[in-house]
């Protein structure tokens, strides 16, 4: 967004004297911008060198307290698994946003390219970090604009509401009904990833079929600041499981709805957690497993952390001492010893002692089996975050049930965007869109039901 400013002035001694303090003003904004690309570029490099604490000087107070130093190095950390080594600061530019300045630091990893977005104060204090992909989104082909509006919803109530987006197709209805559940993470109502938004085309590609879907913004991501004041206190009843729960109810209050044919698809974390929202509501008509994980949490994260190491063909000494430090985590997760004493630091993403115990013991395939409702459970063969051995457990524990349809996609990754070979993070900073495949397929699903 650029800021545009028209002056108007009738007189030449006016106009004279204002010339004389723009160009003044203009220099010194000039100057302001040079000191904060300065600084801004100060701030990735210290990220760079590890020097967090150094990194964390220029925030403000709300900065200071939702993300300290321990937090930035695990953001960080994940960036590099992710994307590689930082290899150069490509360019800079700002923008104004209301009473504040924007600076975008263009940063290219070894497998891909991110912006570095600091939001400065006018006292040249950081009140906001994202990192954002510099690619761009493209709606898919198969997506029918004229097929379906959008309407704003609220989801939930009090505190923590969020904003959502129901598509719905044209017509009277009543329409079959879908709540799009997020992965891990702070995301957006389109699960935003880099250029990619895997839930827009979910629920836009749905809808051109005739199916309604509501999505929404993420609690995590909305409610950042408040969420960090509870983190110590975190458990996916308040990440994911609640709002979901509010995500159905809201769809239940829509008179274009069918009621009776509202179904939740989990990707991810979100898949794994429909046997929680099974318990949790009783107005679920059937669940869709989007690349749905079984195995711990921590089992996960440990393979992904292994996977993405290993994919130049060489473990460096660096590269065994993280990896050290992770399996260290993830065995206190595992230990009997485990309680809500423990530092978040000392467990693996720096997640509180708390989530993990609530996830203890959890098996999302085997408690699905006391779920009365059809399940569709989907899978891409190229998933390195979920992969085919959480499908194989899907298979085992619900594969004889005759409600249940299993569909695995050799082509497709976690995103269920087609590609060839090894999955990479790199995927991810490039321009895709889900496989027609799959709403063709999950649109047959959801219109058998009837």
């Amino acid at each position: 967004m650029h800021r545009t400013s028209t002056f108007t002035i009738s007189m030449m001694i006016v106009a004279s004297l204002m010339g004389a303090v723009l160009c003044q003003s203009a220099f010194a904004d000039e100057s302001a911008n040079k000191a904060r690309i300065e600084l801004a570029k100060k701030f990735v490099n210290q990220m760079t060198r590890g020097e967090f604490e150094k990194a964390v000087k220029p925030f403000d107070k709300v900065m200071t307290k939702a993300l300290p130093a321990e937090k930035l190095k695990a953001i960080w950390g994940g960036l590099i698994s992710q994307y590689g080594p930082l290899q150069q600061i490509e360019k800079t530019r700002t923008e104004a946003l209301k009473q504040y300045q924007v600076v975008f630091v263009t940063c290219q990893f070894e497998r891909g390219k991110l912006d570095a977005k600091l939001v400065f104060t006018a006292e040249n204090t950081i009140a906001g970090l994202f990192f954002v992909s510099t690619g761009s989104y493209q709606a898919p082909a198969y997506v029918n604009q004229a097929a379906f509006t959008e309407v704003e919803l609220t989801i939930g109530k009090g505190l923590w509401s969020l904003p959502g987006t129901l598509s719905l197709p044209q017509g009277e209805g009543p329409f079959p009904a879908v709540v799009l559940v997020h992965g891990s993470g702070p995301h957006d109502r389109d699960e935003t990833i880099g250029p990619n938004k895997p839930f827009r085309d979910l629920a836009q590609g749905l809808a051109s079929q005739g199916i309604a879907v509501l999505r929404y913004e993420k609690r995590t991501r909305h409610h950042r600041l408040k969420m960090a004041l509870f983190a110590g206190g975190l458990t996916v009843k308040e990440e994911t499981v609640d709002d979901a729960v509010a995500a159905v109810e809201t769809l239940t209050q829509q008179p274009q709805i069918d009621g009776d044919r509202i179904f939740v698809l989990g990707h991810s974390l979100g898949g794994n957690l429909l046997p929680r929202l099974g318990v949790a509501s009783d107005k679920i008509a059937g669940f869709i497993s989007f690349a749905g994980s079984v195995r711990p949490l921590e089992d996960l994260v440990l393979e992904q952390v292994k996977y993405l190491l290993s994919l130049d063909g060489t473990i460096t000494a660096e590269e065994q001492q993280k990896m050290d430090v992770i399996i260290k985590q993830v065995e206190k997760v595992k230990s009997p010893e485990l309680s809500e004493k423990v530092a978040a630091s000392e467990l693996p993403l720096g997640v509180s002692a708390k989530y993990w115990l609530d996830l203890r013991g959890y098996n999302a395939a085997e408690s699905a089996k006391v779920l009365k409702q059809p399940l569709l459970i989907l899978q891409g063969e190229r998933d390195y975050q979920v992969t085919l051995e959480d499908f194989g457990k899907w298979k085992k524990a619900l594969g004889t049930r005759d409600d249940v349809k299993l569909i695995s996609y050799p082509k497709l990754n976690h995103l269920f965007m087609a590609g060839e070979g090894k999955s990479t993070p790199a995927e991810y900073t490039v321009p895709g869109n889900v496989a027609y495949v799959v709403i063709k397929d999950i649109a047959n699903w959801i219109k058998a039901k009837d």
